[in-house]
């Protein structure tokens, strides 16, 4: 009768420590989606600013012919 209980009870705690590690990696691919939200956000940004610069760069061009 011993073995069968530590059998059930060794492998509730194998599912514990798959749920926490489950958990964990739930949390930490959020973060990461957060991160490149941002990082989408600052390259559209500065995708942006290039394309204002390159446009008046181009306007002065055409002003110095």
């Amino acid at each position: 009768m011993f073995w069968p209980m530590l059998a059930i009870a060794l492998g509730f705690c194998g599912v514990a420590v798959l749920g926490v590690l489950g958990i964990r990696v739930f949390l930490e691919v959020r973060r990461l989606g957060r991160q490149v939200a941002a990082t989408t956000e600052r390259i559209n940004r500065a995708a942006g600013d290039l394309e204002a610069a390159a446009t008046r760069l181009a306007a002065t061009g055409d002003a110095l012919r």
